[in-house]
């Protein structure tokens, strides 16, 4: 058993500290090379610090079950067991500010629309004031819009109402349904009459539209929900993530105590 557990524990973290150190190679990457975009940059500090952490954790579980050492396996395990907790407290956190904003079915079309106040109040916190302005520049960056601009989606109105649109897609590259704007193509809409009765005038996203090509419904509220939409969906995969790393946390931990108490074993038999 004693082979088994500190073997389970030493891998485990040996293969943690590849992850930690890759994370802080491609950080460092990022730092030197001028050449990457605003998007990309602003994961670097939160990369980095990741990255220290993951490796100095691991590091620490590496000498407390290859080498023995006591203490270096009681702080790993106070650091996993806390580590555990904090993660247990986060997916249920998780688990409630991403279980509204499903989207809302628009007759005749297959994508769906979003709207802000269907998120809460804490994610909605995410595209307000100045944190859109670098959104809205990100998204002009990663040129979201231009996989419409080719085919029969760009140019046939079924074939668009009938394409499954990504929530961003939904909500930044189009004018919403209710403004009953007349399709000419996939990013370029022509807004109804003025003496149309059909104008939805209570949305204030039909004036934000515009059909220059870098600016389309980036300053729309519309946008803003398809990006809430899009944190949701990534939010909900990293939930399941999670419930699978706490099943193989706690399972690591549980060979850290058979280690721990294999290593205050050897120490006993060394003493005696």
């Amino acid at each position: 058993m004693f082979r088994v557990s500190n073997f389970v524990v030493g891998v485990a973290n040996t293969l943690v500290m590849l992850v930690g150190a890759s994370a802080i190679g491609y950080s460092i990457y990022m730092f030197v090379h001028q050449d990457v975009t605003d998007c990309e940059s602003a994961i670097r500090a939160p990369l980095l610090t990741t990255g220290i952490i993951l490796f100095l954790v691991s590091l620490i579980g590496v000498i407390g079950s290859c080498f023995k050492e006591n203490v270096a396996m009681v702080s790993y395990l106070i650091i996993l067991i806390a580590g555990i907790v904090a993660l247990l407290v986060f997916s249920i956190f998780l688990f409630f500010v991403t279980n509204k904003g499903a989207g809302h079915v628009v007759s005749g079309r297959v994508y769906r629309e979003y709207h802000t106040v269907d998120f809460s109040t804490w994610l909605n916190g995410f595209v307000g004031g100045k944190r859109w302005v670098g959104i809205r520049s990100c998204l002009a960056e990663a040129s979201v819009c231009d996989d419409l601009s080719d085919g029969r989606v760009s140019q046939i109105a079924d074939a668009f109402y009938h394409k499954n649109l990504s929530p961003i897609q939904s909500g930044c590259c189009k004018p919403p349904s209710d403004c009953n704007f007349q399709f000419r193509n996939a990013t370029f809409w022509m807004p109804p009459a003025k003496n149309a009765t059909t104008v939805a005038t209570d949305n204030g996203d039909c004036g934000a539209w515009s059909n220059v090509q870098t600016e389309l419904c980036f300053n729309c509220n519309a946008c803003r929900a398809g990006v809430l939409a899009n944190i949701r969906e990534k939010w909900r995969h990293l939930l399941v993530f999670n419930i699978c790393l706490l099943v193989l946390l706690m399972t690591v931990c549980s060979c850290g105590c058979r280690a721990r108490r294999n290593n205050l074993a050897a120490t006993e038999s060394d003493r005696a």
